[in-house]
């Protein structure tokens, strides 16, 4: 074992060419007393309680470290979960069992599905939360979840052994140091520390360490990670300044409502904690020519802005939002941050001029102006790892059974790190239990997409999700979440339990039931016509038309079929879940047929695996230029589609890489005398590389 806290980089490099003296690698076990865990999980944010939680689900005996148990599940930043893209995220975590779903359902103050004017493949789920109400459901979730302990501690190094032959990778974790001297070992680590690494919190000329107003940096793990050779970032992020509730004139403002009924996050759940009409409204106002004078007259006084560092570019700070469109008007959300606070959000106002100059800049906005600043707002810089180091599983290229999870990838989002977080605290411990990575492709889920743009194409500003993302929204829809992801969860990872796994299961086989029974129906248009006549069906058509036909138009639905076909369709139509989403799979279905052809595409491409221990730089007998050498080293691709999605990685670099890769599968099965697939791959390669 040792430690790297006080090498210098001299001496990491040393360590990976395996020159230290073998005591230190003497014993892999823990000492007698030591603390000793299959998966330690290291902060207790969006990530981390995800992460550990999932662990323990899965069969791992998991300790979760935090600076403060009285933080866990704390909402930094916005007092709200989900949205465009960000709402798709948490259906995913809760198909796989995550936590942030069921916890805003027990937690929010006011529901709302946005986009609603799209289709529901790009709909949004999204509630405001009560911080209170949500912290407190968390910390009970996470302090009696099974097989998962809590400790308070801050990390400051990490222990590591020899790496474990034929895996890629320099070292191996085997546990943590705290700081206050002691370690805690473990078979597999996840790192989760947010804007911690060497967090910077700034508010105008004034700067301080600090992860987030009030809470001590982590500059030892910051170090320690540096030292070994990981490519580290720097990014920034605000947050606005909070108000109090009775110094605002909402009588003067747009007003809006929750809707009824809420939509919950979970599948379990069929409504929430709370009826629409005990919700909290929310509330629109806008900037004014007041604001840009302010900003621009102040410029001098605000280093967060001047700044080279990069921030979120679709949350951006007010002073931002000035300075790249000027003369507009922007819209300021006041939103509840629970239902017995004093206090207001005003969702994008995130500013870090002066405090004395944040309240006239507040007092300058309609509704605004005798409002009182409770905290102002500020900004926070801080560390993130370049997560083209890391792999489709989320554990480090350099050091083995070491994961990173949530900001320091370079995300931004209670959403994005709370999918990274499952993850990786289910890929931590299937690592220790000696298994195959939960690995989600981006044809089957937005974690996917969003593993995959990090670990392929990387990022220089604060990532964030949206629908655009998505190549396949058709089918990657937040109602079919559970179809797509809870069953593998189930049967490949073991992080979703048995009731949720029947649940998924009947919901299932009861729409394949249900689209069978509905193409089963069949009619002439002119008799459609007469039985639903509010629906545009047109009578011209020929050939008979299905239940799912009919279902297709906008203005019909389960329970106006169920009263033309009682018999066969009246149990579809009792259930308003299931009778939603055969609405909504009648929708898509031709749209459907057409996309599936593309995922079997795109699959075909990621079953094409890369050797893990490819060293691109040294490669011989294949053409590739060093541009596209470097650019493979830093990524590595784990298929050959994820190789093509790499920026700079031209077609034919693709082509001749999966020539090199056929060529070597076709040397190792002559070596081992296995039957040889000479004939067979030919004419396959020759179809690949064309269609390449």
């Amino acid at each position: 074992m040792f430690s790297l806290q006080g090498f210098g980089r001299r001496v990491a490099a040393s360590l990976s060419k395996q020159h230290l003296p073998s005591a230190r690698f003497s014993g892999d076990r823990a000492a007698p007393g030591t603390p000793h865990f299959d998966v330690v999980v290291i902060g207790g944010g969006h990530a981390g309680t995800e992460a550990a939680a999932a662990a323990a689900r899965c069969g791992s005996r998991t300790l979760l470290l935090t600076h403060r148990v009285d933080t866990i599940g704390q909402m930094s930043c916005n007092p709200s979960f989900g949205g465009i893209g960000k709402g798709h995220l948490m259906r995913e975590v809760d198909a796989l069992d995550g936590l942030c779903a069921r916890i805003c359902d027990q937690s929010g103050v006011h529901y709302k599905v946005l986009n609603r004017r799209k289709g529901p493949a790009v709909w949004g789920l999204r509630a405001q939360i009560d911080r209170k109400l949500y912290k407190q459901n968390m910390q009970k979730e996470i302090l009696n979840t099974p097989l998962l302990a809590v400790r308070e501690g801050a990390v400051e190094d990490l222990l590591l052994a020899k790496p474990e032959p034929q895996r890629p990778g320099s070292f191996r974790v085997r546990g943590v140091v705290l700081v206050d001297g002691s370690t805690v070992y473990a078979e597999s680590v996840v790192l989760t520390t947010g804007t911690f690494l060497r967090g910077m919190v700034v508010i105008g000329l004034e700067m301080h360490p600090a992860g987030r107003l009030g809470d001590q940096p982590s500059v030892g793990l910051a170090q320690t990670l540096e030292k070994l050779g990981f490519v580290v970032g720097r990014l920034k992020t605000g947050t606005p300044p909070r108000i109090a509730k009775e110094s605002i004139n909402f009588s003067i403002l747009n007003k809006q409502t929750p809707d009824n009924p809420s939509v919950p996050f979970s599948f379990i759940n069929e409504t929430v904690w709370i009826k629409p009409e005990d919700q909290l409204p929310c509330y629109l106002t806008h900037t004014d020519p007041r604001v840009d004078e302010i900003v621009l007259e102040n410029l001098h006084l605000n280093s967060h802005i001047k700044e080279t560092t990069r921030g979120p570019r679709y949350c951006p700070s007010i002073e931002s939002k000035v300075l790249r469109f000027p003369n507009r008007r922007h819209q300021i959300w006041l939103e509840p941050e629970g239902l017995d606070s004093d206090l207001i959000y005003p969702q994008g106002l995130s500013m870090t001029l002066p405090a004395e100059l944040q309240e006239k800049v507040i007092m300058c906005i309609r509704g605004l102006e005798k409002a009182k600043v409770v905290q102002p707002g500020y900004g926070v810089q801080y560390d993130y790892l370049d997560p083209r180091q890391i792999s489709p599983s989320l554990e480090t290229q350099l050091v083995q059974r070491l994961f990173f999870a949530g900001q320091i990838n370079g995300t931004t989002g209670y959403e994005e790190a709370a999918a990274q977080g499952v993850i990786a605290g289910i890929n931590a411990s299937l690592r220790v239990r000696r298994k195959p990575p939960f690995v989600v492709s981006r044809t089957e889920g937005y974690i996917g997409v969003l593993v995959d743009d990090l670990t392929t194409l990387g990022t220089s500003e604060p990532y964030r999700m949206f629908t655009s993302r998505a190549e396949f929204r058709l089918s990657l829809r937040p109602d079919n979440a559970d179809s797509r992801l809870t069953l593998r969860g189930y049967e490949e990872a073991g992080c979703v339990s048995q009731q949720r796994f029947e649940r998924a299961s009947r919901m299932k086989a009861s729409l394949e039931e249900g689209i069978s029974v509905l193409k089963s129906i069949q009619l002439s248009s002119s008799k459609w016509k007469n039985l639903i006549p509010e629906a545009s069906i047109s009578i011209d058509k020929g050939v008979p038309l299905s239940a799912l036909d009919i279902l297709k138009y906008e203005e019909v639905h389960m329970e106006l079929l169920a009263a033309v076909a009682p018999a066969p369709l009246q149990k579809y139509a009792e259930c308003r879940e299931l009778a939603e989403r055969l609405k909504i799979e009648a929708t898509y279905e031709s749209a459907l047929l057409h996309q599936q052809q593309e995922i079997k595409e795109v699959q075909r491409d990621e079953a094409l695996e890369l050797p893990e221990d490819l060293d691109y730089l040294r490669l011989k007998d294949v053409s590739l230029s060093c541009e596209v050498r470097e650019k493979l080293h830093l990524s590595r691709p784990r298929t050959i589609g994820a190789a093509s999605r790499i920026p700079g990685v031209t077609p034919a670099a693709v082509t001749n890489l999966l020539r090199f890769v056929k060529t070597a599968q076709r040397r190792q099965a002559a070596k081992h005398r296995l039957p040889n697939p000479e004939q067979r791959l030919c004419a396959a390669d020759r179809l690949e590389e064309r269609q390449l």
